[in-house]
């Protein structure tokens, strides 16, 4: 028995050992790329992972829906997971995926509060908020320009995808700059933050113009409430009132798919919600996948 058990734990030890020599895993047709936000003086990092058969002769001229996630540190690696073998077998249609990662340099909660975020909190908050426009600005003008020219993009198919701040910054850009993507996947939006200064916005855009339009999925965990997970902030009940609000003018050309993820937490209700989505928006000419 002691003779077994140490041969257990000697092989045990040796394939951890080999394992240390071994090179990391590099996600396939994967690179990344530095873009530079010229009036912010910083730098992004930006994934990108391309569909199946993009290098392709037989494809050389066809252009590629963009599904474009923020906080992609964590995001770009769920999207490229969830997505990975429904575009192989033609479940999702082929796009490219697209990750903007935090400023270089910074740390994750610096910069998102600072880029996610339409409203400042003032001199005495911990980061600072409030740079949305500017972050939004940069996408528009600068990096979203060069991801079309070095890539194979469709200019007239281009999804956002946010958790979070990233649902936050999502609203902000289907509000203010509806033209930018044209699909939208939001999941647990932080609604809540800057006590709510989003919906005075939208219901202000809501009376003077009705620019909002394409299709948008929103999704927010059952739990994330007070009376379920503690806090003071119910997103269930936020999106409920910000779905409503978007729907009520007849003229605003808007599809909206609207669910609460039954059992699901903050942190868990992004990989469900990122799944329907892209089921919904970008399905393949072969839902099925067999």
């Amino acid at each position: 028995m002691r003779l077994s058990l140490m041969i257990v734990l000697l092989s045990f030890c040796t394939a951890m050992a080999k394992t240390g020599d071994q090179p990391a895993y590099k996600m396939p047709r994967s690179e990344v790329i530095i873009i530079e936000a010229v009036d912010m003086e910083r730098e992004y990092s930006f994934f990108i992972k391309l569909p199946p058969g993009y290098h392709s002769a037989k494809n050389a001229e066809r252009r590629y829906p963009v599904i474009v996630v923020t906080d992609s540190d964590y995001t770009f690696q769920t999207v490229a997971g969830i997505s990975h073998m429904p575009m192989i077998v033609g479940a999702f249609e082929h796009s490219i995926i697209v990750g903007i990662s935090y400023a270089i340099g910074e740390g994750a909660r610096r910069s998102r509060s600072r880029d996610l975020t339409p409203f400042s909190l003032g001199p005495s908050a911990r980061y600072q908020h409030g740079g949305a426009k500017a972050f939004l600005d940069f996408l528009t003008h600068e990096a979203i320009p060069q991801i079309d020219k070095q890539y194979r993009t469709d200019r007239q198919k281009r999804t956002l995808v946010g958790q979070s701040y990233g649902g936050l910054f999502g609203i902000y850009a289907l509000l203010t700059q509806p033209g930018v993507f044209h699909n939208y996947i939001l999941s647990s939006p932080s609604l809540w933050n800057a006590d709510g200064q989003i919906f005075a916005l939208a219901e202000e855009l809501h009376g003077e113009t009705c620019t909002v339009s394409g299709r948008a999925y929103f999704a927010t965990g059952e739990t994330e409430t007070p009376a379920r997970q503690g806090g003071k902030h119910n997103l269930v009940t936020d999106q409920a009132r910000f779905v409503e609000l978007l729907t009520a003018s007849e003229c605003n050309d808007i599809e909206i798919r609207a669910e609460v993820i039954e059992g699901a937490t903050h942190p868990t209700t992004f990989p469900i919600a990122a799944t329907r989505g892209l089921m919904w928006l970008h399905e393949g000419a072969n839902p099925r996948g067999w």
